[in-house]
């Protein structure tokens, strides 16, 4: 199956150290072949750039190794095709507006059995189980909120809700974010680390790659990395329940009732 990259952080950061270690299960310590992307949300927007090449194969993800976006909300993926043809509308993540955000979603897994109700505003572009299910979340909560974006607990747990039901046709590991929070949900396999003061060093496990996070981030800085395996060796990383859905803002994980929102301050940091 795929697997799921994401970044939160409490300040714009470059995800380029996790992003190297990502990119090499797209084909070389992975057998996730069939196209990659990545999605940058960007102040009130979200830069989405995807390609049906493997990672390790393509162009587009040695530029974006070279010239690292920053951004406080990341999401990415590596595909090993399970629904669709190997081609571009059928990468992630897949991208749609709600609310006057722009929302991404990537995921992981194989819904074979589920099928979505029809709906007049989001219809899937490609092929996959994986696009049809987020039009499907994002109708739902259209439908639940007619007059906008509810408060931050009121979506947790619509997100909840709507995505349990999908979840019992199959795997449904994914990650979902309207720009401002990030929510990931496990079915089988998720990880998070926070990365925070006093910082480390870490090693990558899927190459030869070291980082000192104590010369390129200040005392109030704030990372949380979800990925479908650890990235290090030498991290704390913490494995998700199973069905658990757990939401990250400023950099670490808010407890499901939590609805403050978190400050923006333009710097960039390394992740």
């Amino acid at each position: 199956m795929c697997q799921l990259l994401a970044m939160n952080s409490s300040k714009p950061a470059a995800l380029g150290f996790s992003f190297e270690g990502f990119a090499e299960r797209g084909g070389r310590t992975g057998e996730h072949k069939d196209g990659w992307g990545i999605a940058f949300h960007c102040g009130d927007g979200c830069k989405l750039y995807t390609d049906e090449l493997a990672s390790i194969d393509s162009p587009l993800a040695a530029s974006i190794k070279q010239h690292p976006v920053k951004a406080r909300n990341i999401v990415a993926h590596i595909r090993k095709a399970t629904q669709g043809r190997v081609a571009l509308e059928n990468t992630h993540p897949f991208t749609r507006d709600l609310w006057g955000a722009t929302w991404s979603f990537a995921h992981n897994g194989d819904l074979k059995a589920w099928q979505a109700p029809a709906d007049a505003q989001y219809r899937a572009a490609g092929e996959t189980d994986s696009e049809r299910a987020f039009c499907h979340l994002l109708a739902g909560l259209r439908q639940r909120f007619p007059h906008g974006r509810p408060a931050r607990a009121a979506l947790f747990a619509a997100i909840d809700a709507l995505s349990a039901p999908i979840a019992q046709h199959g795997t449904f590991n994914f990650l979902l974010c309207d720009g401002e929070t990030l929510f990931a949900r496990c079915s089988t396999s998720l990880h998070y680390v926070e990365r925070a003061y006093p910082f480390a060093r870490a090693t990558l496990i899927d190459c030869d790659l070291s980082i000192d996070f104590r010369r390129h981030n200040h005392l109030d800085d704030r990372i949380a990395i979800i990925a479908t395996e650890p990235l290090t060796s030498n991290e704390q990383w913490t494995a998700f329940a199973p069905g658990e859905l757990k939401m990250f803002s400023g950099g670490k994980v808010l407890a499901p009732g939590a609805d403050g929102a978190a400050a923006r301050t333009p710097q960039w940091r390394i992740c």
